[in-house]
Parts: C-alpha cells; structure tokens; sequence
C-alpha cells in the first residue's frame, strides 16, 4: 500500500542513525576541550558566590511538543488518507475495469496517503513552531 515511501523512509532512518551517531563523539569531544580549555583557567574559588540552584534550570526543549505535533499529524493525515479511500470505494470510484481503471485510483489513493501524512505532519510542525514562538514570548514577558 505504502510502498512508495518505504524506500526514502528507510535510507532517511540510516542517515539520521549514521549523522546522530557521529554528532555524538564530535560533540563529546568538543565538551572535553572546553573542559581542559576552562579547567586550566579557573579554580574553585571562582565558584564561591555562585548560587548552585539558579545557575543550574535547564531550558526548556520543545522537543516532546514538535514530536507529539508531528505524530499527531501523521495520524490525522493517515485517518483523512483511509476515509479518502473508503469513500471512494464505497462510490464505486474504485472499480477494476479493463480498461485500467481501478489501477489508475489505487495509486491515487496511494497518493492520497502520502500526501495526507505528509500535509498534516508539516501542518503539526508549524503548530508546534507557533506554540513555542508564544511560549517564548510569554518567558519574556
């Protein structure tokens, strides 16, 4: 059903794996450096006014938010691709005729999934970009 977009899902998977992976040692060894690079200047000393609590709040990452956007997307794009194919089946729009018909809708609809996965995941990633732009703001304000 989906077998047009097994191929670039697959080899996007072992890029992204392949990438991560090698971010991963770049940037442990960048941090090692800049370990040795402050360790040489500083002493403990330098630390003694610092309030540990406050120094130390993570910033927020909207990584949970953009993840949850975009599989919600997804699945809202795979539920509009199913209810395009269903009614097109159900109005007899997807019919084998000899002349070719039928084929010529099944891979309409296989774009119909694609594309609907594709729209509302882009759609779920700009929400998710609105919603950190005003939760942003909001942490300004």
């Amino acid at each position: 059903m989906l077998e047009f977009i097994m191929v670039p899902l697959v080899v996007g998977i072992c890029v992204a794996g392949t990438y991560g992976l090698f971010e991963l040692f770049v940037r442990r060894k960048e941090r090692l450096t800049i370990i040795e690079k402050i360790g040489e200047k500083l002493d403990a000393s330098a630390f003694e006014g610092v309030n540990r609590i406050s120094g130390f709040f993570p910033k927020i990452s909207f990584s949970a938010l953009k993840a949850g956007c975009l599989l919600t997307g997804a699945g809202l794009g795979l539920l509009i691709g199913f209810i395009i194919h269903v009614s097109l089946t159900i109005y007899g729009l997807y019919e084998a005729n000899p002349e070719g018909w039928g084929r010529w809708h099944n891979n309409s609809i296989e774009t119909a999934y694609g594309a609907s996965v594709l729209l509302f995941g882009g759609i779920g990633l700009i929400i998710a970009f609105v919603i950190e732009l005003k939760m942003g703001k909001k942490k300004e304000e």
